[in-house]
């Protein structure tokens, strides 16, 4: 059984695509991307992204319709893996697209790739938010000046937030607390 999503920006504007349904999959939805895209749009062209627990895939999609240059979608479930496969071929996307199905904090744990932009929406009844953010943190997986994204349950404390890591935007859009994250950049003092 599936569903679809719309892709809101860029080359694929208005392009429906389907996308498997399952008990963890939570596509971001089209109000919430319009604004975490206005957030990030100057950051997009030419980024480097990775979308940890893919699911759908539409935020690392969104990101590509919007010109960056590449993502890796990490993604466990072999069967929403391939269908996003399926939906990069389907976009003639593969080679800026791939997914990686595994684990996404045994993804974390392994070779760092830096990331402009890390895309982090994991299930929410899961709480691995925290524990994704602090693997980022430690191992460096976002280049100095990134950015990550963070999606969270609006009716439960926010994850805890790395060492030196700050909320630069925030919303909360029905049950979805929604943030952009940044680390501290080395030498640059904060404002008083």
């Amino acid at each position: 059984m599936s569903g679809h999503l719309r892709i809101i920006g860029g080359a694929w504007r208005g392009r429906r695509l389907a996308v498997p349904r399952g008990p963890d999959l939570r596509p971001t939805g089209d109000r919430i991307r319009e604004t975490l895209f206005n957030w990030v749009q100057a950051r997009i062209p030419g980024a480097r992204c990775l979308d940890l627990f893919a699911g759908s895939g539409v935020l690392g999609l969104e990101a590509l319709s919007r010109g960056a240059a590449e993502v890796v979608f990490v993604e466990r479930n072999a069967r929403v893996a391939a269908a996003l496969r399926a939906q990069l071929q389907v976009l003639d996307a593969a080679e800026r697209g791939r997914v990686v199905p595994t684990d996404a904090l045994r993804f974390l744990a392994g070779p760092v790739q830096s990331m402009d932009i890390v895309f982090l929406d994991p299930p929410f009844r899961a709480s691995l938010g925290e524990a994704a953010m602090q693997l980022i943190a430690e191992r460096q997986w976002l280049v100095p000046g990134g950015r990550l994204y963070l999606e969270s349950d609006a009716h439960q404390p926010p994850p805890a937030l790395p060492a030196g890591w700050s909320v630069q935007r925030e919303k909360r859009a029905g049950g979805v607390r929604y943030a952009l994250i940044s680390p501290e950049e080395p030498g640059r003092q904060k404002s008083e």
